[in-house]
Order: C-alpha cells, then sequence, then structure tokens
C-alpha cells in the first residue's frame, strides 16, 4: 500500500493520533494519549485500539512508547513556523492558521530573547522564551511550540525535520537562503512565503503605540 493508499484510509482521528505521536517524538514531555484525549475525550480503549490498528498497517512501530516509522512520518505533512511572538496580534494569529492549513502538523519555533536582539537592535522584548513558548502553545492550532536552538536555526530545523517551512510576509529571512542551508545538510524542505490580509499590523508598531502601558491594558 502506497502513502496515496494509506491516506484515503485513514479517518481523521488516526491522522491526529500519527501526528500526537510525531509531536511526543519531538518533545518527549508531551504524552501522545494526554495530549489528544485533553481535546476530544474519549475512553482510553479507543486509543489502544487505534494504535494497535496503525501498529499492523505499518504507520507506527511496537513499543512501550510507540514511534512513527518511516511510512508513518510520510503519511504526515509538517509545516515549521518562526517568530519572536512577544505581542500576539491579528497578523500572527491569521499567519499560523494559514501555515497550519498547509499540512497536518504545525511546529512554531519561538525565538530565544537573545536572538531576537540580535536579529533586531534595540528591539524591547516583554515576555521571556518560555512565557512566549507558553503563549503560543495556548493557541488550539499549534500542535507543537518549541524554543529555538542557542546556536543555529538549522539544527532546530534538523530536529523537527519538517516538509515546509513557512514564513509570514515581512520576515527578513531569504527563501533562497533557507533553502540552500536546509540542503547542505540533506533535509528536502519546500519553503512558502505567506501573505497576510493586515500588512499594517506589527508587533513593533504596537508597542511604539502602547510603550511601557502594555501591561496597563
Amino acid at each position: 500500500m502506497n502513502i496515496r493508499g494509506l491516506n484515503r484510509r485513514m479517518d481523521p482521528f488516526e491522522k491526529a493520533l500519527l501526528a500526537s505521536v510525531y509531536v511526543s517524538n519531538i518533545e518527549p514531555t508531551i504524552g501522545y494519549v494526554g495530549r489528544l484525549r485533553s481535546r476530544l475525550y474519549l475512553p482510553i480503549e479507543i486509543f489502544d485500539d487505534k494504535i494497535q490498528h496503525l501498529i499492523s498497517i505499518g504507520l507506527l512501530e511496537k513499543g512501550t512508547t510507540p514511534r512513527l516509522t518511516f511510512l508513518g512520518r510520510d503519511a504526515l505533512k509538517v509545516v515549521l513556523v518562526g517568530g519572536v511572538f512577544d505581542v500576539i496580534h491579528p497578523g500572527h494569529i491569521h499567519t499560523l492558521k494559514a501555515a497550519k492549513q498547509l499540512g497536518d502538523v504545525l511546529v512554531v519555533v519561538v525565538a530565544r530573547t537573545s536572538t531576537a536582539a540580535k536579529i533586531k537592535q534595540g528591539r524591547k522584548i516583554y515576555h521571556g522564551e518560555n512565557l512566549r513558548k507558553e503563549l503560543v502553545s495556548s493557541l488550539s492550532f499549534v500542535d507543537l511550540a518549541i524554543i529555538g536552538s542557542q546556536v543555529s536555526l538549522y539544527d532546530t530545523v534538523e530536529r523537527v525535520s519538517p516538509d515546509i517551512i513557512a514564513l509570514g510576509y515581512d520576515q527578513i529571512h531569504s527563501e533562497k537562503e533557507i533553502s540552500e542551508n536546509c540542503k547542505d545538510r540533506n533535509l528536502a524542505v519546500r519553503i512558502i512565503r505567506l501573505n497576510t490580509p493586515v500588512p499594517g499590523i506589527k508587533s513593533s508598531q504596537i508597542k511604539d503605540e502602547m510603550g511601557n502601558s502594555i501591561y496597563g491594558i
């Protein structure tokens, strides 16, 4: 059975279960069953039956902690988005929703404070990286939020191994540069530049207008 055939046979719950196992493989502190049950409120027996079925058709490996087989990973399309996300606004929401529509799993890389400061000198960061990660994780359409590498963006790309990297309309990264760096690491990744219906909304503008009163809303 090829991937297209498997995708036709998988129901949405099975696809969601594969996505949860993928997320747990990337971030082991997140249990795949607990994550899905918090959203779907289904009996544990249903999860056990589905896990066994996915093992039987070769999408998951046997073991105490299920892992995706190569076939199981190929059945998912993973989208990666990066950003600072210090003040989440409608532009972020639109971009992340648009990115999620490109695939099955949306992984958001939250920039470290030190990295954000290097990208834009003099930038005021209101929230620490762990809090920014928590804020992004609270969005229902985000499957996983992680803090970026201290060394290189491409260390994080290797860790996630996405199928697609989605860039915001105003992000300074070059599609060509990212593509070449990924090829250097033998990563086959498609780079997509997203549009926005609200180009006038930017975090920097919000901060400039609100200044230190940002918490006085």
